[in-house]
């Protein structure tokens, strides 16, 4: 096995390091991120605090979440497979230490948010937790994933050292965050909700996982997920009824970062409070839905 901190190394001495880990991770497995990959979601972006403890540190368009606690930090999402030298380097930049991270969270088990998961948990130790629904595909690195496995893993495997169930707390430090079972765009895919206290002010914070459609099949002809239809009509149902303050998401373009945020700008937690942006987003997307279904 191979060893090493991430923050002793160059970026260049890092990617290299990551490339052997993808070739040595198993002999019969190849690992392999698709060629059509967005440029946007390996394009660096500065971190910055979103509200009390939270801060994004991710790319220009694969979100990262950071909390911080005193006992530790949790990291949500770990972009593409060259994102840990992205991702380090923003929480450097923040004041914190890469190494404090005790807990590694995904939103779905998708290559661009799984494809550094096995390299920071490496370099930390942190322990991995997924739901129960998304931890087979992260144990293959995607290979099984109904609409982009094909077979092939599109990251390294690994193997979850928890898995969740809808509804399980996740805490650390003070902060409870519960998964909610939103699935569809992957068998697993889940969103959190929880407690930030900014102040003498609490928001609720939501980090959603929106259930876009990535299969380009009838739904009746995915036969490794037989549900899928039954499960996007749950989640969608489900999100609508959601109560909070603030929301993001997987994607930064999701919830259009880019108009509520610019770099450098002083810190207004204010900004991310949309309930209006977030029902129209799932509005647009029950529509996709539906014609879909339709067609089926």
């Amino acid at each position: 096995m191979i060893f090493f901190s991430l923050k002793n190394l160059t970026k260049a001495t890092t990617l290299v390091l990551f490339l052997a880990l993808a070739s040595l991770s198993s002999h019969a497995q190849t690992v392999k991120e698709p060629k059509d990959t967005p440029s946007e979601w390996s394009k660096p972006y500065p971190p910055f605090r979103i509200v009390g403890n939270l801060y994004y540190v991710g790319t220009y368009d694969l979100a990262c979440y950071l909390l911080t606690t005193a006992q530790g930090n949790i990291l949500i999402n770990t972009g593409l497979a060259n994102s840990a030298v992205i991702i380090e380097k923003n929480i450097k930049a923040l004041g914190f230490k890469l190494s404090d991270t005790k807990i590694l969270l995904t939103t779905q088990a998708h290559y661009d948010h799984m494809g550094a998961m096995a390299a920071l948990k490496k370099s930390t130790g942190a322990k991995v937790m997924v739901n129960q629904n998304d931890a087979q595909v992260m144990r293959d690195g995607g290979s099984s994933d109904y609409a982009l496995g094909n077979g092939v893993s599109s990251y390294l495997p690994l193997n979850p050292d928890k898995t969740l169930k809808d509804g399980e707390l996740i805490s650390l430090g003070g902060i409870k965050l519960k998964m909610l079972n939103h699935p569809g765009h992957t068998k697993g895919s889940c969103s959190y909700i929880f407690d930030v206290i900014d102040g003498t002010k609490t928001y609720k914070v939501l980090i959603a996982n929106m259930p876009t459609i990535v299969t380009e099949k009838k739904f009746s002809d995915v036969a490794n997920y037989p549900t899928i239809e039954k499960d996007y009509a749950y989640t969608l149902k489900a999100m609508k009824n959601l109560k909070f303050d603030i929301w993001l998401s997987s994607h930064a373009s999701q919830f259009n970062l880019h108009q509520k945020h610019k770099p450098g700008v002083p810190y207004a937690p204010t900004a991310f409070i949309d309930q209006a942006g977030y029902h129209k987003a799932l509005a647009e997307l029950q529509i996709q839905y539906d014609k879909k279904v339709k067609k089926d």
